[in-house]
């Protein structure tokens, strides 16, 4: 049965720092030496993001740090090889401060593109992997919204980058068993707590890509009368690459959490990718042809090149996608939310295919069907 996806919203922070601001306000905390800085500057210039947003950024991007008031800022300059940074309880406490304000406002828009009364939602999904605490989102989300306190609440978490692909198959589980059941899924993320302090190159290029957002949508098993859903989810899929345990993980560290990023990502999944989604696009009947529209999670430039490499795709088919990147950085799982957002503009009328990658590596994929005329 398919599951209508009848509203989206996206709430980014209302500040954001420039990709070049970024490099020169943090480079201090990861840089021993002119070549670690030239190296980062690369890395930052070819990240494909122009500007990311941080719930940590002020009115001036050296607000994000400063070396002579460590009470005030929350990151501050290095001030040996031994300093890490704050510790991971201090970066809980940004996350609890920060996270559900954000959240709220994507579940708002969420509620207001749908038309959906706030008092209708039955269960909530919640998805990050960016933080921890409790009581959490989901229960200030029922605060925060008037939702009956009776509504059910699930967590996704700490499943990385396809965590949202996972949070819509809960909601799908659930209105497939309730045909009156109304699911709010929300995903917030505030990856900029964990910026890695010290120099290893793929903490480097974390720090070059993720961001702060949240996403949410509004699911439902039925249409509303007299409105069309944003999309309708057919089918979903998982796929756990073999012997790559290496390429990508997310560790919790006492200095944050703590990414690991093979630069044999993108190549896994070029050589990997096809293999797997043929067989799963012929359940349906599809093959890769059949595909109106790709929404692909742009974890970073390469990440996008090597779908478009293995699925012989246009720059066209993933405009959206580092459109997204290059306005918002990765927002980890929220970012799939904002690309398939950004691509009810496209009036895509058809099947649309919805691309995640996360640790394990593993890659994830929902089979939509667009009506966005």
């Amino acid at each position: 049965m398919a599951m209508l996806i009848s509203g989206i919203g996206t709430a980014a922070p209302a500040s954001r720092i420039p990709q070049m601001d970024a490099y020169s306000a943090m480079s201090n905390t990861c840089c021993d030496s002119d070549e670690h800085r030239r190296v980062m500057e690369m890395i930052y210039q070819g990240s494909g993001v122009k500007h990311r947003g941080s719930v940590l950024v002020g009115a001036e991007p050296d607000d994000f740090i400063r070396a002579d008031d460590r009470d005030e800022f929350f990151f501050y300059e290095r001030e040996n090889e031994e300093d890490h940074g704050p510790s991971t309880q201090e970066r809980m406490r940004q996350y609890e401060q920060h996270a559900l304000p954000l959240a709220i406002k994507s579940s708002v828009a969420a509620l207001r593109d749908a038309g959906q009364d706030a008092r209708e939602i039955t269960h909530i999904v919640t998805v990050s992997c960016s933080g921890f605490n409790s009581p959490g989102v989901d229960m200030g989300l029922i605060e925060e919204l008037g939702l009956n306190r009776n509504t059910s609440r699930t967590h996704v978490g700490f499943m990385g980058c396809h965590g949202s692909f996972n949070g819509l198959r809960v909601a799908h589980g659930y209105t497939a068993a309730d045909p009156d059941a109304v699911v709010l899924m929300c995903s917030v993320e505030l990856c900029s707590l964990h910026h890695h302090y010290g120099w290893t190159t793929d903490k480097v290029i974390a720090n070059a890509l993720f961001a702060d957002g949240s996403g949410a949508v509004i699911c439902r098993s039925s249409k509303i009368e007299d409105r069309k859903p944003a999309y309708q989810l057919i089918r979903s899929g998982s796929f756990l690459v073999p012997n790559t345990k290496f390429a990508m993980s997310w560790r919790i560290g006492n200095h944050g959490f703590e990414m690991t990023l093979s630069q044999k990502v993108p190549a896994l999944i070029e050589e990997h990718l096809v293999g797997w989604l043929t067989p799963f696009l012929a359940r349906e009947g599809l093959t890769i042809k059949d595909i109106a529209g790709w929404a692909i999670h742009p974890g970073g430039p390469r990440i996008l090149d090597s779908c478009l490499a293995a699925l012989s795709l246009s720059n066209s088919h993933v405009a959206p996608a580092r459109e997204v990147l290059e306005k918002h950085g990765n927002m980890s799982s929220s970012t799939i939310l904002f690309v398939l957002d950004r691509m009810r503009e496209e009036k895509i009328n058809g099947p649309v295919v919805a691309l995640g990658f996360g640790p394990g590596l593993a890659i994830e994929a929902m089979l939509l069907k667009a009506e966005n005329v």
